[in-house]
């Protein structure tokens, strides 16, 4: 079985072949996905110490080597700002350029075209106005976070316009709407801000047959139910330590496919023969019937002898039948 018909049956619980570690996808993105600005190409690979503004005009902080930068500068902090902010403009050709240029590498060869919709909505925004703001706007200010999100949101439509324009099949949307105790927003800021927004994006690649994957750190078990109603396929990455496993797995059989939930500590810390172990309990308690793509839950600097041992753990343990 090819690879991307076996991922498609994983995601259908439909008698895959195996378990794998993610659907196969040459993934598309625009500039400033990954925070970088109009005037440099780094973003979110800038070296340690490196400042920077991108494209929102959002500041960033280089603080720890290996993940991200940190927002330090929220250019929409009081809602008196909104008037004169310069939204970007999805149609810009410095942001879309970069889609069209991506795409020409595409040889269409068992592969899922994606793009990707980093800092959706929520993370987007606190990112613009800062978190205890934007959390206390929700309360104080509804009309304003309103308005940002529904810009927000215009802007991941144009880009997923682009993305339609191309043949995307796989849209990658994100937003960590957990904590590693429970859930980072309530379910009325949720479903009163949030969902109205999301459902403008999943209406939109649901009526073109796109499959939607979307990625939250945290506890998550809060939101499935939510998730599995807007229509997401893939729930990624799965925190192994946040969630109860178990029960996330009952939640979501037969409806949405999971992707992750190998621990970050036993691929950081531990030894190879507790990488198979935990790999081996992962895709019998999560990819019975299918389901599954069995990876890391969180993307770290993690040693290379660790990855090379949980990608040989999935392909030693991920054979159906179980």
């Amino acid at each position: 079985m090819r690879a991307k018909e076996n991922a498609l049956r994983i995601i259908r619980f439909d008698r895959p072949e195996r378990v794998i570690t993610e659907p196969p996808a040459h993934r598309l993105c625009y500039h400033g996905c990954n925070h970088e600005g109009f005037d440099e190409e780094l973003g979110d690979d800038h070296p340690l110490g490196g400042k920077w503004r991108d494209i929102w005009g959002v500041e960033w902080h280089k603080v720890h080597e290996g993940v991200m930068g940190l927002p330090k500068g929220n250019p929409l902090a009081e809602p008196g700002k909104l008037t004169d902010y310069e939204w970007p403009d999805p149609n810009d050709e410095r942001i879309c350029g970069k889609i069209y240029r991506m795409a020409r590498d595409f040889n269409g060869r068992d592969q899922f075209l994606g793009g990707f919709h980093r800092d959706t909505l929520w993370e987007k925004a606190y990112m613009l106005v800062g978190m205890e703001n934007m959390m206390i706007y929700f309360h104080t200010e509804p009309a304003f976070a309103r308005e940002v999100l529904r810009r927000i949101m215009d802007f991941q439509l144009g880009i997923a316009e682009h993305y339609a324009r191309l043949g995307v099949e796989l849209a990658y949307l994100g937003d960590d709407l957990g904590t590693q105790r429970g859930p980072l927003l309530g379910p009325r800021i949720v479903n009163e801000f949030l969902v109205p927004e999301y459902e403008r994006l999943f209406r939109f690649y649901k009526q073109r047959n796109v499959l939607v994957s979307f990625h939250s750190c945290g506890n998550v078990e809060s939101v499935i139910d939510t998730l599995v109603g807007l229509g997401v396929d893939i729930l990624n990455p799965l925190q192994s330590t946040a969630n109860d496993l178990e029960n996330v797995r009952a939640m979501t059989e037969g409806k949405m496919a999971l992707h992750g939930g190998v621990s970050s500590a036993t691929l950081m810390d531990e030894p190879v023969e507790r990488i198979f172990a935990e790999v081996r309990e992962r895709i019998g308690q999560l990819g019975r019937n299918g389901g599954y793509f069995c990876w890391m839950d969180q993307r770290l600097p993690f040693p290379e002898v660790h990855l090379d041992a949980l990608r040989m753990a999935v392909e030693k343990y991920g054979c159906y039948p179980l």
